[in-house]
């Protein structure tokens, strides 16, 4: 009986009128989906998961744009079912979902993601809500060129859907330079594939600088906004460049720049750690002064 309503299929699809450009072939309506899952690991294999909600009639379900292997529809229970495959000729798949009152589960491999100087690159884009999760060994990605820490969260929704570029490193290039302005000690971290020459940080002119060696890699500086606050002011050369801000816990903040070229990189914050040693006693007398009269208003009981 499956294999004469899948011959069905067949022949009704090749009668379709062929589809304009953009478009993707439908048979019957669109599945109702209870959860759209993209998974990419620290090696660069994405995994994508679709669990279509039970439904007396057949339906369709678009599958992700790129080159699709290891394609299985299975039950709840991890059983096999028979389903079609539609291909509209443009690039687009789908899979024709056959009734069921229980929920089918599709799973398939995507292979479009591509590793260029320790940097994996993919384009993922669906129409519907979904959602990316990471391995826990992925701590920072880049989504059309912002930096995202994870931090204590899995991944990224997307809601509406959409299309988005994701990159992250193979191996996080990371190295920390320490700032001391008295005896106040932080550390500054810098993520790049970039080599970092002269950095230093200018107390009198709130600001950190340093040296880049290769054009267009990706650089991000955390700090405590302590040492130094926004807004910023990003240069190359003395000419604005732009950036991208993430805000982490604990008063850390991550700015992520992408130099056309190689030279100075400058970034000028608003404030700065002041100098407190020769401002607390003065400080502190002021604060007596303006208590002393305040304290005669009240009484403890």
């Amino acid at each position: 009986m499956n294999k004469k309503i899948l011959s069905i299929i067949a022949i009704f699809t090749l009668i379709l009128v062929i589809p304009t450009a953009n478009a993707q072939l439908t048979i019957g309506s669109e599945v109702k989906q209870e959860l759209i899952e993209v998974k990419i690991n620290d090696k660069g294999e994405v995994d994508v998961k679709h669990i279509v909600k039970a439904s007396n009639m057949p339906g369709t379900l678009h599958l992700f744009s790129g080159t699709i292997s290891n394609l299985v529809v299975t039950n709840e229970m991890g059983e096999e079912k028979q389903s079609g495959i539609i291909n509209d000729g443009l690039g687009n798949q789908s899979i024709f979902v056959l009734p069921s009152k229980e929920n089918s589960i599709i799973k398939y491999n995507l292979e479009n993601i591509i590793l260029k100087d320790n940097l994996f690159t993919t384009q993922i884009s669906y129409a519907e809500k979904f959602s990316i999760v990471f391995d826990d060994q992925i701590e920072m990605i880049f989504v059309n060129n912002n930096v995202i820490f994870l931090e204590n969260k899995k991944g990224v929704s997307v809601n509406g859907g959409g299309e988005m570029n994701v990159e992250f490193y193979s191996n996080s290039p990371k190295m920390i330079k320490e700032v001391q302005w008295e005896e106040n000690k932080f550390d500054v971290e810098i993520i790049t594939d970039s080599k970092i020459e002269n950095f230093n940080f200018d107390q009198t002119s709130k600001s950190i600088s340093f040296e880049v060696n290769e054009e267009n890699k990706y650089v991000t500086i955390s700090m405590s906004e302590e040492l130094l606050g926004g807004p910023y002011v990003t240069l190359l050369h003395d000419e604005k460049i732009k950036y991208t801000k993430f805000v982490r816990d604990e008063g850390i903040v991550s700015l992520n720049l992408k130099p056309e070229t190689t030279g100075q990189v400058t970034i000028i914050g608003t404030t700065v750690i002041p100098e407190f040693s020769m401002f607390i006693p003065l400080i502190m007398g002021f604060l007596i002064i303006l208590t002393v009269p305040a304290m005669r208003k009240f009484s403890l009981r």
